[in-house]
């Protein structure tokens, strides 16, 4: 048996192994590692909605573009810290050591924000 300690010590030990990973992580093959925005508090409402009623979605995205592939082929026009618009059904999520990376293949980038 493990000591609470210990096993925190490993928990902790664990987490910061995984974060380095993701910030190792350098997309290839077209891919944009990109951070999306944190989703807006939902508010409650005093009206009473049906219960398969659903709010229609933005079939786009702007998101955070934190790294990309050397042969993404508008990569003139990246860098860190750009904002791209995406379509939001093609955005992959990539888990390593329950970290979460989310990329998107450059042809499902519809423009810039730089």
């Amino acid at each position: 048996m493990i000591a609470p300690r210990a096993e925190a010590e490993l928990s902790s030990a664990q987490m910061i192994a995984a974060q380095y990973e993701i910030e190792m992580f350098k997309p290839v093959n077209r891919y944009i590692q990109i951070n999306l925005p944190q989703p807006k508090p939902q508010t409650t409402s005093s009206l009473v909605l049906p219960d398969d009623y659903k709010p229609t979605e933005e079939r786009h995205i702007t998101a955070e573009v934190v790294a990309y592939a050397d042969d993404v082929r508008f990569k003139e026009k990246l860098q860190a810290g750009s904002r791209a618009i995406i379509d939001k059904s093609m955005i992959e999520e990539v888990t390593i050591n329950n970290s979460k990376i989310n990329v998107v293949l450059d042809n499902y980038v519809v423009g810039i924000i730089n």
